[in-house]
Order: structure tokens, then C-alpha cells, then sequence
């Protein structure tokens, strides 16, 4: 059997758990479609002074961002499920690749991002987005790209600790700190009264940089060094995702 084929069965009975309750898909765009409506109108007066002519075209890359951190960094808890009810331990005694079983959670997770990311922006607009439908795109897949990295991570994170009440704490100790210094809903600079100490430690979160790249795509703006940083901070956080979660795997199963 090809590595294909194998993450393939993996996916498809991942999305079929998933389709049997597509509650948590409402309920992971709930927490965005909130912020959109409720916070969002707050931005509208402010648009000049953070820069955009549209203050939803800044504040609808945030929340992709956000939807891609929070949707998919806790996907581990269905996995500690899994492991609980012996489905872990039932796969690992068939000679599917170890990486394989990873990357069918993990596109699961992909497919769900997108079709929330879509229906955030379709509701966005609804309240007044406008903006560039290609640097929309190209926003949408760096947030699935982004939420693949989180999804292996937390997949990792998960398969190590094998308990909810260790992994809960450590997500929201990660989550909130780049919710909050990442600029996702207002941005973190000079310009906008923010201390100086505040503006540095800012500069280390690579989320941030991924949040600038969107914003400056939805303006319709894709080829410049910004929405460049955007895209290698995303691809490498990909990259990172998938070797931690990949080895933890097989390091798990050795």
C-alpha cells in the first residue's frame, strides 16, 4: 500500500467522524464571527489611524489568523480521545507509515480550516469587507498552511502528555501570548501607543509577521517584502510542525 493511499484512509475516516458532528465546525468559526461582529464595528472609527481605508480588510486577516491557531492547536484533544478508546493502538499494529497516520489528522484538520476560513470571509463581507479576492486567497491558504503546522504540533503535544488536563493549560499558556502580542486584533507598534518593551517582544513572535503578510494581500498588495516574510514564517512554521509531529510518532511508537 502507497503512502498515498495510507494517509488517504486516514483522512477519509477522519472526515467521516468529523461529518458526523459538524457541530465543532460551527462552533470553531463561532469565536471569529463574534470578534466580527461585535468587536469589528469598534475598529470602523479608528480606520485612518491604523492605516486602512477599510477597517475590516485589516480586521478579517486577524481573525483567519486566529481561526487557524485556535481551530486547529486543539486537535489533540480528539487524539487523547482516540488513544483512551484503543484506536492509536489499533493502528499501530497495521504497517501504515507512522507519518502517514499524522498527516491524515492533519489534512482533516486543512480541509475543516478552509471551509470555515471561506465562510468567515463570505460573512465578512456581509459586514463590509472589501479588498483584493487574490490576496484573499493567498490569505486563506497561509491560514491553512498555518493551521496544518498547529494541527501536527498540537497532535504531538497530545500523543506526549495523553491527558486533557495537562494539555489544556499548555495550549492557552502558548494561545493567548500570540493572541495578544501577535497584533491580531490591533496592531502593536508606535503609532498606536504601544510601549516600546511591548514593540520588541512583538518582534519575536513570528505570527506577527504572518498577520502583517495577509492584511497587506487583502489591500491587494502580494508581491512585496512584507506578505514575502508572511509566506517564509508560514512555510517554515509548516515545516516545523510536521518534523515535530512526525517524530514524535515514531518516536512514540519505537
Amino acid at each position: 500500500m502507497t503512502f498515498a493511499r495510507q494517509t488517504w484512509i486516514i483522512f477519509r475516516r477522519q472526515m467521516r467522524l468529523a461529518l458526523r458532528n459538524p457541530a465543532w465546525v460551527i462552533i470553531g468559526l463561532a469565536q471569529p464571527v463574534l470578534y466580527l461582529a461585535l468587536f469589528g464595528p469598534l475598529l470602523v472609527p479608528l480606520a485612518a489611524q491604523i492605516g486602512n481605508v477599510n477597517a475590516y480588510t485589516f480586521f478579517v486577516p486577524g481573525l483567519l489568523v486566529q481561526l487557524g491557531l485556535f481551530g486547529a492547536l486543539f486537535a489533540g484533544f480528539g487524539l487523547i480521545s482516540e488513544w483512551r478508546e484503543g484506536v492509536v493502538e489499533a493502528e499501530r499494529v497495521t504497517p501504515a507509515s507512522r507519518t502517514a497516520l499524522l498527516l491524515g489528522r492533519v489534512a482533516r484538520d486543512i480541509v475543516l480550516l478552509t471551509v470555515q476560513g471561506i465562510l468567515l470571509i463570505a460573512l465578512a463581507f456581509l459586514f463590509g469587507l472589501t479588498g483584493s479576492i487574490p490576496g484573499m486567497i493567498f490569505g486563506l491558504f497561509l491560514t491553512m498552511l498555518l493551521g496544518g503546522a498547529c494541527s501536527a504540533s498540537s497532535n504531538a503535544l497530545a500523543l506526549s502528555t495523553k491527558s486533557e488536563d495537562v494539555l489544556a493549560p499548555v495550549l492557552n499558556s502558548i494561545a493567548l501570548p500570540v493572541l495578544l502580542l501577535s497584533g491580531i486584533l490591533l496592531p502593536i507598534s508606535l503609532e498606536t501607543g504601544a510601549p516600546q518593551w511591548l514593540v520588541t517582544v512583538s518582534d519575536f513572535m513570528p505570527i506577527k509577521y504572518i498577520v502583517n503578510g495577509i492584511r497587506e494581500a487583502f489591500k491587494g498588495d502580494i508581491a512585496t517584502l512584507t506578505t514575502l516574510w508572511g509566506l517564509l514564517w508560514t512555510l517554515a512554521l509548516f515545516a516545523a510542525g510536521l518534523w515535530i509531529g512526525t517524530r514524535t510518532f515514531r518516536k512514540d511508537n519505537a
